[in-house]
């Protein structure tokens, strides 16, 4: 089974069983503190496990992104991954362990058709609920069913829900054994595969270590795809399924080397290709290199690649086209990464070559020392010379070692690991808070929650409570310096609920501020962030705030827009159709939604017309604030995953007989009447996972701009092919035809030119001992064009050797081909094609009849063909 059908099968089976299929959660968990990144499917849930929200179903059923730290050092062997696929299945008060097992053992044995008699459960020690029923429901024997302490799943941060759990696990048979008669799940050896674990969700872990029973016990559940993958199709590791080694693949052609010729070249493509698939998903939801939290996460890992790429010889970026590679693979599923592709790229190039820079500086200075050693007559290299060229330029401590082998030295490990000990401890003890440092110096100065005065208006007077310059506390900053700002109330919104925070301005007595964001600590405390751009700005100053009006305006087109929008996506497409997260910025507006089908064009016409039509009748907007039940029961609408307190603020629009047409819970910025709008404009429609679409259109003068513009580009198209408007479709199809004759004519050119080219080669085959021998450099496109060059030879000259070489973005690159007969007297292209690439400075291998490689060193192409005449006569690749 393919990676896909794995996935859509376990969907699917849950779907049948009343769950709803629920998208995956962006890896940077949402409102969640206690968490670095998302690294379980049950993360965007908590609030459903603790009673504090209510879910949209209560089976809940998703393939999350997940993300793991503890195992990047360890990326490379063949099991250890950091991002991987969860599918997971989620009861929220609903089924409890009887359910849970029955539907995992009814997947796992007629949906993956797993033997029933391979598998084995493992149980908490004191679970006796958990070991009746896999008896009763799977007909385990109770010999296969293992106690162990490590059966009990604490929770996805540093509280939250947790309970016993039971792991499914696959006996893969003695072979795969330590030989030991008593080996069983919980043995460290390889035989015993856990597949799936169902959590049994009981407890609520407070910070200090104390449980409480959860409202209603709950089920949370994980199956790692990547090894499920590997299991059904008789992989040995991970890095062989189709998720990864398509990326091995695109590295192997970088490199010129094979996956799996090389123990050490097979680790680090492994590396690679686990790191690319992290740095394409962590660039896709949002996170950019830095030097502390997510941004070194992602930084740790991609420089870790580059390392590994430089180990290979690959001398140029290539994680941007590795990740292209990932995109292919995974952007149906999760189109944020095609949506984000070319940004994705751009990040990942940047930072290498920002890397590949600090490298060549390391080189500089790691040639100096050695030379300062070799003045010294000294034999050893130092290990705190090399922590500072690893802390200072981030240089590989590997390559330090290589280089320094190369010259005779050894290296003084035991000191470098030293000085690394001692790194971690004083980070340790910098960041014992840890995932925000500045979330905790905030929470250290005890600041009151800010009074919000921006409902009413957009300049107001406050007090600076607060002033941080450079992430540290101070009493004062000057022009130029970047501020972080907390006033005791203001008329900035603080980015929350899918608006962004306000811009404007702070002015002193003494000093401005320009004001780019406005943010939301824990405790309702707003930070405005800012750069003083004259003066200077102190702590306990009186400040006036005044927000950028008509920035404020455009953002509240786009909200109330969102409400008229919602109403209409529900008249349209039904009920169901529930906003699940939105965006509202000045630009635009992006609004999500549970559907189960993408809307037709006509129903998205309607629903454009309809939020039109709204916005026209210019109705009234107005603010109530209520007790949650009574708005509720009023009719508002509460969406999902917001969290509401006892009180809430009610945005409602009203017809001209004064009852609702629309009632959101909503603590945003709205306007005053619905014709303020100006015009709403769909750009597009798209699905962003199973059962979630999403929708992005503009209001007001960006609807004025993109239908100026759009006009613009139509005339101009109707100058340029000198077509009226109207005539501009047919024209279009006119031209599409033209051009696909003229690329067949091409084509058909260039056939006959190859043709011609080949025929000419034949005339230059040599008789080298014995046999037929065919080396000769040619003009191709690719290395497929290349492969199609030998099959045409081969099948024209008979019995033969074809060596044939050509220059691909600048890099030599080699097909041989051994016809069957020869290959059958032992004659190996395989091993033919590792002695000429070594000539170019490359590798590569294959089988008997047919291998390919590529090398670094183009101007020695023509030695390296001159080199297969000089094999073939010496009968070394030939038979043994």
């Amino acid at each position: 089974m393919t990676s896909s059908e794995i996935r859509r099968l376990f969907l699917e089976y849950f779907q049948s069983k009343g769950h709803l299929v629920y998208p995956s959660s962006s890896l940077v968990p949402h409102g969640d503190p206690t968490l670095l990144l998302t690294s379980a499917g049950m993360v965007q849930f908590k609030p459903y496990f603790m009673g504090e929200a209510m879910p949209p179903n209560p089976r809940l059923a998703t393939s999350q992104k997940c993300f793991r730290t503890v195992d990047i050092d360890t990326v490379g062997n063949e099991r250890n991954l950091t991002f991987f696929e969860m599918l997971g299945n989620f009861s929220i008060g609903d089924y409890f362990k009887e359910g849970a097992i029955a539907y995992a053992w009814e997947l796992m044995t007629e949906g993956y058709e797993l033997p029933a008699e391979r598998l084995w459960a493992t149980i908490y020690p004191d679970d006796e609920e958990a070991f009746v029923l896999w008896q009763r429901i799977a007909g385990l024997p109770p010999q296969r069913i293992v106690r162990l302490h490590e059966n009990w799943w604490g929770p996805a941060g540093e509280a939250g829900p947790c309970g016993p759990d039971s792991e499914i696990f696959l006996d893969r048979g003695p072979e795969h054994g330590c030989g030991r008669p008593d080996c069983q799940p919980g043995c460290d050896c390889e035989r015993y595969l856990e597949l799936w674990n169902l959590v049994f969700m009981q407890y609520n872990q407070a910070p200090d270590k104390t449980r409480t029973p959860l409202p209603r016990p709950s089920i949370d559940t994980g199956m790692g795809l990547e090894r499920m993958a590997m299991l059904l199709n008789g992989c040995t590791s991970v890095y062989e399924t189709d998720l990864f080694f398509p990326i091995i693949e695109r590295a192997q052609a970088l490199v010129g080397a094979r996956y799996g010729a090389d123990p050490r070249t097979d680790y680090s493509l492994r590396v690679i290709a686990d790191h690319s698939r992290a740095v394409a998903f962590l660039i896709g939801d949002g996170v950019l290199p830095s030097n502390e939290g997510r941004g070194y996460v992602l930084r740790r890992v991609l420089r870790r690649a580059v390392r590994h790429g430089y180990r290979l010889g690959i001398d140029e970026p290539f994680l941007d086209k590795t990740a292209a590679v990932v995109v292919g693979l995974m952007g149906d599923v999760y189109p944020e990464l095609e949506a984000r592709s070319d940004f994705i790229y751009r990040v990942a190039r940047q930072e290498e070559e920002r890397f590949r820079e600090n490298l060549e500086s390391g080189l500089g200075r790691l040639e100096m020392l050695f030379g300062e050693l070799a003045a010294r007559g000294e034999r050893v290299f130092s290990g705190q010379e090399a922590f500072r060229l690893y802390d200072t330029f981030g240089f590989p401590i590997d390559v330090t070692r290589d280089l320094a082998a190369e010259r005779g030295l050894a290296l003084d490990e035991a000191a470098y690991d030293q000085a690394m000990s001692a790194q971690r401890e004083r980070a340790r003890a910098a960041h014992q808070f840890s995932l925000d440092a500045r979330q905790e110096a905030y929470r250290a100065l005890a600041l009151p929650e800010t009074r919000f005065l921006g409902y009413e208006t957009m300049e107001g007077k406050g007090k600076i409570l607060s002033l941080l310059s450079q992430g540290d506390l101070c009493s004062w900053a000057e022009a130029g310096d970047e501020v972080e700002i907390v006033l005791d109330q203001t008329p900035f919104y603080a980015e929350s609920g899918g608006q962004v925070g306000d811009t404007g301005k702070i002015v002193t007595p003494a000093g401005q501020v320009d004001i780019s964001d406005t943010q939301k600590l824990p405790g309702g405390v707003y930070v405005h962030y800012g750069r003083v751009t004259g003066g200077k700005v102190e702590l306990g100053a009186e400040a006036t705030a005044t927000v950028d009006v008509e920035r404020r305006l455009d953002i509240a087109r786009n909200h109330t827009a969102t409400h008229l929008l919602h109403k209409a996506l529900r008249e349209v497409m039904g009920s169901q159709a529930q906003q699940a997260g939105s965006l509202v910025a000045p630009d635009r507006l992006r609004f999500d939604f549970i559907h189960l089908s993408a809307p037709t064009p006509e129903e998205l016409e309607r629903v454009e017309r309809m939020v039109n039509a709204a916005v026209r009748r210019d109705m009234p907007v107005g603010v109530a604030v209520k007790s949650y039940d009574q708005a509720v029961a009023g009719g508002a609408m509460a969406l999902f995953g917001e969290k509401y307190g006892d009180t809430v603020r009610v945005v409602s629009v009203a017809l001209e007989d004064g009852s609702p047409y629309s009632q959101e819970l909503c603590g945003g910025t709205h306007l005053s009447r619905t014709g303020q709008i100006g015009t709403f404009l769909v750009l597009n429609e798209s699905s962003i996972g199973a059962g979630l679409r999403r929708i992005e259109a503009l209001t007001g003068r960006m609807a004025e701009e993109h239908v100026r513009r759009r006009l613009e580009l139509l005339a101009m198209l109707s100058r340029e092919l000198q077509t009226p408007p109207e005539a501009l479709p047919e024209r279009a199809a006119e031209l599409q035809g033209e051009l696909a004759r003229a690329r067949r004519e091409i084509g058909r050119f260039r056939r006959q030119a190859a043709r011609g080219h080949l025929e000419a080669l034949t005339r230059q085959v040599r008789q080298v001992n014995g046999l037929h021998v065919l080396a000769a450099q040619v003009e191709a496109p690719s290395i497929e064009a290349l492969r199609e060059m030998t099959d045409w030879l081969r099948d024209r000259l008979g019995s033969c050797i074809i060596v044939l070489g050509t220059v691909l973005n600048e890099k030599p690159s080699f097909v041989v081909a051994v016809t069957p007969d020869l290959a059958a007297r032992g004659w190996h292209a395989g091993r033919l094609i590792k002695e000429v690439a070594a000539v170019v400075g490359g590798s590569g291998g294959g089988r008997p009849e047919l291998a390919q490689a590529g090398g670094k060193d183009s101007a020695r192409l023509p030695a390296a063909l001159k080199k297969a005449y000089e094999l073939v006569a010496a009968g070394l690749p030939g038979p043994r």
